[in-house]
């Protein structure tokens, strides 16, 4: 088994998702990737760049499964051009490879940001077959998975067995980075969510979507997208769950959306195009935010045998680590009273 990103947040879930069921697992690493959470497993690691055609020749050899999991998952770049070089050319590269080597079976990570959102903001969950229209496919990250996704469904329609599973807002061990949903959960164990938006999001545990990733090899059907998700749940509802576990004050304060993205654009134009940084709110996180994203995993539930355990859980076991690995400011950290 190869996994691509597997140093990342979903990709060591799955790696070690793999180890606990017993398979050889061959970890592949970006170069200077941060490792540390795969410290301690028993594993083969290779390094070699998305973009390295040569490279992900010799990663593959000899493999019957790959998980790509690997992408830029970012709202920002300095250089835009490489969210297309990383998450479209590299998994072109990556699909010509596997196909070279005659893999016998590609799980693919796409996201829930390719799907259209129109139905959530009129109470419909999205499913796999709700499209998106272009006008809201906006940053760089979407527009690119987009466009990788399709190049996915290309080499399906041509015989290359692919299956894509499609992450929502995963939560828990492992998020280093964090990602938006990790840095959401985290702003406010530290305190710096003073208020929240109108906004939805489908909160599932990190360990649930690697189990998902195993079962989409397993029993998935070639060329067809699984969503892999847990609850739709308010921010409002998320910020009161996170204060049960900790005993701190949820926010009752609520900012329009509107203003939110007034304050996104211009961090977007003073921060990140005169001051050439990553702007501290970000442009598509504020339009993610201010969207409500609400989905339906009947798919992968019926055709896998997909289950998802509770959000109250899985933002527990998000908190928790945070805490444990000293993410949480010391004073902050004080105040908190878990519950039991």
């Amino acid at each position: 088994m190869l996994v691509t990103g597997a140093a990342g947040f979903i990709g060591s879930a799955v790696t070690r998702a793999l180890l606990r069921r017993g398979d050889r697992v061959v970890a592949m690493l970006e170069p200077g990737a941060d490792s540390r959470n795969l410290d301690g497993l028993d594993l083969e690691r290779v390094t070699t760049d998305l973009r390295d055609a040569d490279g992900l020749r010799r990663a593959v050899a000899g493999v019957g499964t790959v998980f790509h999991v690997a992408a830029l998952y970012r709202f920002w770049a300095p250089d835009p051009a490489s969210f297309y070089e990383v998450n479209v050319e590299g998994t072109r590269n990556l699909l010509q490879a596997a196909r070279g080597a005659g893999v016998g079976r590609i799980v693919y990570t796409s996201t829930v940001g390719t799907l259209g959102l129109g139905g959530a903001s009129r109470g419909a969950p999205v499913r796999e077959t709700s499209y998106a229209t272009v006008d809201h496919l906006f940053g760089l990250y979407k527009q690119s998975k987009y466009v990788a996704e399709h190049e996915v469904l290309r080499e399906a329609a041509q015989g290359l067995p692919v299956v894509l599973v499609q992450p929502t807002m995963p939560v828990g061990p492992g998020d280093r980075a964090p990602t938006p949903t990790g840095a959401t959960v985290l702003d406010f164990l530290n305190g710096r969510m003073p208020a929240y938006v109108d906004t939805t999001l489908n909160i599932v545990d990190v360990d649930d979507v690697a189990e998902g990733h195993l079962l989409a090899a397993d029993r998935g059907q070639v060329g067809r997208s699984y969503i892999l998700g847990g609850e739709n749940l308010t921010l409002r509802e998320i910020l009161g769950l996170l204060a049960g576990v900790t005993g701190l004050p949820a926010p009752s304060l609520r900012v329009p959306n509107r203003l939110a993205l007034a304050a996104a654009q211009v961090s977007e134009l003073v921060e990140g195009r005169v001051l050439h940084r990553e702007p501290s709110v970000p442009l598509e996180g504020a339009r993610m935010a201010t969207t409500h994203m609400a989905f339906d995993d009947t798919r992968a539930r019926e055709e896998l045998g997909y289950r998802s355990r509770r959000a109250a859980d899985a933002l527990a076991r998000a908190a928790r680590w945070f805490a444990d690995t000293g993410a949480v400011r010391p004073a902050r950290l004080s105040r908190f009273e878990w519950a039991k």
